[in-house]
């Protein structure tokens, strides 16, 4: 489904991301873990194509197409779907309006707002006054609603109550219980292990991937002994 291979990205004139080459097949999910500045969201940017995250070397594959130089959209459509961890706000148009626009079909927006408690929020402004558990299940509820195969999930439970990770947890596992749907989610806290059926994470250090395992052990691993451990790991790609 998604093929990295070689990957390097320029932000700003800085080299963020280091030669990484990574592979998600079809129907999987990869958890990918780091601390704050090691390249996460620019490895999900870089792979929707965003203006600023330049890609210096090496090639992104999806669905056997190359992705390099493509635009935002055209990968929007190739089925590639990104939920951020800061979503925008936008006056003016109503979640309902925009939920309309990404999908025809009445009743399934009715059935995901309800599932995602949003069925009040669809007369207001997209994430306007939303609290942050509010904004999160609108931002899944959107992504969600375009069907994407690869489901690009920037920190999905950052700031957000265990209720609202519960209900968000629910219906994502219930959307990549589709065999065909693969996703790539970026945690810190780790609860979202607690929904995804996931059978491999990684760690990415200073730009490059250190380790690759169990995410469940990973992630306990990291809890205990730090990030500075990873590169320990024998796994390590340099």
């Amino acid at each position: 489904m998604l093929k990295i291979e070689n990957l390097s990205v320029e932000v700003g004139g800085k080299e963020i991301i280091k030669e990484i080459s990574l592979e998600i097949k079809k129907g999987e999910t990869l958890i990918l873990f780091g601390p704050n500045g090691s390249g996460k969201t620019t490895l999900l940017k870089a792979i929707m194509g965003f203006e600023g995250y330049s890609t210096k070397g090496g090639q992104i594959m999806f669905k056997d197409k190359i992705l390099n130089g493509m635009a935002v959209e055209e990968r929007v459509r190739l089925g590639i779907g990104l939920m951020y961890q800061h979503p925008p706000k936008i006056r003016g148009v109503k979640l309902g309006q925009l939920a309309g626009h990404l999908s025809q079909d009445k009743n399934r927006i009715k059935d995901l707002s309800e599932k995602l408690s949003l069925q009040e929020h669809l007369i207001r402004d997209v994430n306007l006054d939303f609290s942050g558990g509010e904004m999160k299940r609108s931002e899944l509820f959107q992504v969600i609603l375009q069907e994407p195969d690869l489901l690009l999930l920037d920190e999905p439970e950052s700031g957000v109550d265990i209720e609202n990770i519960s209900v968000m947890g629910k219906v994502l596992n219930e959307y990549l219980s589709k065999k065909d749907k693969s996703a790539l989610i970026i945690t810190h806290t780790g609860y979202i292990l607690d929904y995804v059926q996931a059978k491999r994470g990684c760690v990415l250090l200073e730009g490059k991937f250190w380790c690759l395992g169990d995410p469940k052990e990973m992630f306990e691993a990291i809890k205990k002994s730090g990030y500075d451990k990873c590169k320990e790991c024998i796994c390590s790609q340099h």
